[in-house]
């Protein structure tokens, strides 16, 4: 039984849902630190494709994150890798990041003052921290996203390294969809934090 409970949830995590641990506060209040969210991986497999206003997990493309200390202990590393390749916990190498999609392929993102627009249109963004405005100090822009890329930024703007810091890398700061996941699903623990945010986003 415990095999085919295994083989269970490794099929869950290959085509239909993984679960990821937010490591910071770059999307507070919206996903807290320690956060466990579920991810749905079946979504891309459907055709759909990132749309501004959705939270997504993505692959680092490229430096957006410090290299990770390793666990010394290999049993206890072996284990983890274990759990987390059928999907029963978080991935351990911290090579994945959450952020909220805000403009796509062929789109112009902007910022200047406190507005935020995306093709000249002033984007409305409530999910916003508290106390932070669209731009938190940091006029930007126009940048005109490549085809296959999103331009992505933390709800915690002031506290998240975004798109925003990284013009001068890979993609002009854009993610390449081929990077993504999936929509962040729902927040699956702590139980007084949980929430859904829709089967393949908002």
């Amino acid at each position: 039984m415990a095999a085919v409970g295994l083989v269970v949830a490794l099929l869950i995590k290959t085509c239909l849902f993984q679960v990821f641990t937010i490591p910071s506060g770059s999307m507070e209040n919206t996903l807290r630190i320690g956060d466990r969210v579920g991810v749905n991986k079946f979504a891309p497999l459907t055709g759909w494709e990132p749309k501004a206003g959705e939270p997504i997990v993505f692959k680092d493309p490229g430096n957006w994150l410090p290299p990770q200390p390793v666990d010394g202990n290999p049993v206890t590393r072996a284990l983890s890798s274990a759990l987390a390749f059928v999907g029963l916990v978080p991935p351990k190498d911290d090579n994945y990041l959450v952020k909220r999609v805000i403009a796509t392929g062929g789109e112009t993102v902007q910022c200047s003052g406190t507005t935020l627009t995306v093709n000249g249109a002033t984007v409305n963004e409530p999910y916003l921290h508290p106390g932070d405005n669209s731009c938190a100090g940091l006029d930007f822009g126009p940048v005109t996203v490549p085809q296959g890329y999103v331009w992505v930024e933390g709800d915690h703007r002031s506290d998240s390294a975004d798109s925003r810091y990284h013009q001068r890398g890979p993609g002009a700061g854009a993610v390449p969809v081929e990077n993504v996941v999936g929509p962040v699903s729902a927040v699956v623990w702590p139980l007084n934090h949980l929430d859904w945010f829709g089967w393949v986003g908002h």
